[in-house]
């Protein structure tokens, strides 16, 4: 069993905000993550939600930034998140781009060397994380739901994709819906993934839905004044395609709202409510 550093604790809602450290077979270096558990933990095993945060984030946005709290105490939902890349890896360049590397692992694994020996994001969360958090935690393992911001929204819809049926219910806040299409993605898939574009579609939504792969209903938010939603999002694009293959998608776009925390914690309830209702259907 992974040995877990306790770095800081703190009673939150009746609940308990945890971060903790741990050193991952899976980067092979110290990885950290968050986990809020709720008051209902007294009685026994609850659903387990996990939040991917976006570029530049760590394990510690999501929860002092998005006021989710109160809302899982209220609905009994176990909160997860982590760190958006490997820290400290030694690879030359990682941290000369905010937009690539360090804090911004697109939540893949990377094939190309020298990334693919610790940017192994995705084995990371679907398998050693979700472990960790199954087996020592009181989390129930077949109640999991996924979502996440701007990266992390690509991350959340691409795994859920991915790993059909480890993820119940799915959400995204301004996500990267065609990675393939837009310069964040491009940079990020030449260096982790290579240049050949047919390499990237397994981990870009448009053509993991194109290419059959499903999941459960979405619910996206996209925030109308987002300065990034014409050229990295392409929020249009994940609509039509969805229309055409027949994924279930609500889309919802907020008047006023741009990319950053103020949104996402204005429409978080409406989230977690997506989420505890999925969960709790099963």
């Amino acid at each position: 069993m992974t040995t877990l550093q306790l770095r800081n604790k703190h009673r939150c809602f009746d609940g308990s905000q945890e971060f903790y450290q741990h050193d991952s077979k899976t980067i092979d270096l110290p990885m950290c993550f968050s986990v809020y558990l709720p008051p209902q933990i007294k009685h026994g095993p609850v659903p387990v939600l996990f939040f991917l945060a976006g570029l530049t984030c760590t394990e510690e946005t999501f929860m002092i930034k998005a006021g989710a709290q109160r809302l899982a105490a209220d609905y009994g939902l176990m909160l997860v998140s982590m760190d958006t890349s490997p820290r400290q890896t030694g690879i030359a360049g990682e941290t000369d781009h905010w937009d690539f590397g360090a804090g911004a692992g697109f939540y893949l694994d990377a094939t190309i060397a020298p990334w693919s020996s610790h940017y192994l994001m995705e084995r990371y969360i679907t398998h050693e994380l979700t472990e960790i958090i199954t087996q020592q935690f009181p989390a129930k393992k077949d109640r999991m739901g996924i979502f996440g911001h701007s990266m992390g929204g690509h991350g959340a819809l691409t795994l859920a994709l991915r790993h059909a049926g480890l993820y119940q219910s799915v959400s995204a806040f301004a996500p990267i819906c065609a990675p393939s299409q837009c310069p964040w993605g491009q940079k990020a898939f030449t260096n982790y993934l290579g240049e050949n574009p047919e390499d990237w579609r397994a981990h870009d939504t448009i053509s993991l839905l194109e290419d059959g792969h499903r999941t459960s209903e979405l619910l996206i938010d996209q925030g109308l004044d987002d300065q990034f939603m014409a050229e990295q999002l392409h929020p249009d694009l994940l609509e039509k395609t969805c229309q055409k293959v027949g994924q279930k998608l609500t889309l919802r776009y907020q008047e006023g709202y741009d990319h950053g925390y103020y949104f996402i914690s204005t429409f978080m309830a409406d989230h977690l409510k997506h989420h505890h209702d999925a969960l709790n259907r099963l």
